[in-house]
């Protein structure tokens, strides 16, 4: 399904997307580190929603950041994001050439998996401050980059399950 009339070559257009995401990724995550102390938090919704500051050392959820050997665990994560970034470009590349819902969700991971990577190189940790309780649920601390990544495996998800054009 083409979101965009047919473009000749809509890579540009994925690449796009991929860097609004890092850009947007970068930019909320220097103004928390800039504006709220570690640990620290500014409530915008009560009892819902919550800007903080937390240094996940781990995976999504934070799971392995209590690893025996945190080297490993982040030496093991960069090079997972910088194989998941090369397949995902090498898949942007081969489909790109139409602006599809599938190629904006593969730019959408694409922005996150390299928004991530980038604090886990330069930083030893990727910096979360998104924080939703929704009755006594408590969602673990996310950001941007983990945003658009999810956003983008929802869509591919959403697209594979919805009948497709001309089949019945």
């Amino acid at each position: 399904m083409a979101l965009r009339g047919s473009l000749r070559d809509a890579r540009w257009l994925c690449l796009l997307v991929a860097a609004a995401v890092i850009v947007a990724d970068r930019w909320s995550k220097l103004w928390v580190v800039h504006h709220i102390h570690t640990g620290a938090a500014i409530v915008v919704i009560p009892k819902f929603f919550r800007i903080t500051h937390v240094l996940n050392y781990g995976a999504a959820f934070s799971m392995f950041s209590e690893s025996a050997s945190p080297a490993m665990v982040r030496n093991m994560l960069i090079a997972f994001s910088a194989i998941a970034s090369v397949v995902v470009l090498t898949l942007l590349w081969r489909w790109g050439r139409q602006f599809t819902l599938t190629t904006f969700s593969l730019a959408l991971i694409l922005g996150g998996a390299l928004g991530n990577l980038y604090d886990r190189v330069r930083l030893s940790y990727v910096v979360d401050f998104l924080e939703v309780h929704i009755v006594h649920y408590h969602w673990p601390d996310f950001n941007v980059a983990d945003s658009a990544i999810v956003v983008g495996a929802c869509l591919i998800l959403l697209e594979t399950l919805l009948p497709q054009k001309g089949s019945r």
